[in-house]
């Protein structure tokens, strides 16, 4: 059986502004990502199938070429084509406002294309299905700040919970937008997953300091041992998913994967440099005496 060696950061040597320096730029760059996207598109990300409408086909194409013959074939461009690794077909997205679902599955077969499945979202649907969706999200992460703030009942543990998971959810977010991953639904309950996986190691931590015998540095590893064990494990097989789903062309799950393989390295980085020095500065120099 593998074990994980958790290493033992000397915390002593650092200062609460050296630790956050570089998380807090990392959100920072992240915050701007977001905000540019915003302002140009309209949304803090490329949004999915599902929230915009539109049609979505898979299809067998024979022959030399099938790019291009799949350029050729519909009298309206695509809006993206990917093609499935396990077994080579391609998934053609169009646009809800391009062509209806019916002509463009007939522009397929007359094509001689071999139409596997025809997935169709209205436009009507699709801008109210992504405000509920976002809605959620936001619901989600006010509900676990009012949470924490009723476990803690002190405003410094408590904010920094909330900074951590926020910034849990930004970094992820913003690489969904500069690697080209779109924010369906499966993205969005990503997401949520990484406030549940957040808020976990960030409590673990809390509880240890703030809770148990022993003096912070003490209970800052024994936090560790067991908060970095569970993440570095959940990373691991996350990675192995996200693999497996490239291998196997099954777009929904690479994306989740990828999510969370980013959003559990951004937790490793904002539970044990944010959360531990806003914590250490409660501590010895806040409130707490």
């Amino acid at each position: 059986m593998v074990e994980i060696a958790v290493p033992e950061v000397d915390y002593t040597q650092y200062s609460n502004r050296q630790l956050v320096a570089v998380p807090l730029a990392l959100l920072a760059v992240a915050l701007l990502v977001i905000v540019g996207w915003y302002v140009v598109t309209g949304a803090p990300a490329n949004l999915g199938l599902e929230f915009t409408g539109g049609t979505e086909l898979r299809i067998d194409v024979d022959g030399e070429n099938p790019r291009q013959q799949i350029d050729d074939a519909f009298s309206v461009a695509p809006e993206s084509v990917q093609q499935v690794d396990v077994d080579g077909s391609f998934v053609v997205t169009f646009q809800e406002d391009a062509l209806g679902s019916s002509q463009i599955e007939q522009e397929a077969n007359a094509a001689g294309f071999a139409v596997l499945t025809v997935d169709s979202v209205d436009g009507s649907f699709g801008p109210e299905q992504g405000r509920l969706a976002l809605g959620g999200v936001v619901a989600a992460f006010a509900g676990m700040s009012i949470l924490i703030f009723a476990i803690f009942r002190t405003f410094v543990p408590s904010i920094a919970v909330v900074v951590s998971a926020f910034s849990d959810v930004m970094i992820p977010l913003a690489m969904m937008n500069l690697f080209g991953i779109d924010l369906t639904l499966g993205t969005v309950a990503a997401l949520l997953m990484l406030i549940g996986y957040s808020v976990d190691s960030d409590i673990l931590l809390n509880n240890s300091i703030l809770r148990q015998s022993g003096d912070f540095y003490e209970s800052t590893r024994r936090a560790m041992r067991t908060g970095v064990t569970m993440t570095i494990t959940s990373i691991a097989a996350m990675a192995v998913m996200t693999v497996l789903a490239s291998v196997f062309g099954i777009q929904i799950m690479r994306a989740i994967g990828f999510i969370l393989v980013v959003g559990l390295l951004a937790d490793l980085m904002n539970t044990y440099l944010v959360n531990v020095s806003l914590l250490r500065w409660y501590v010895y120099e806040g409130v707490k005496r």
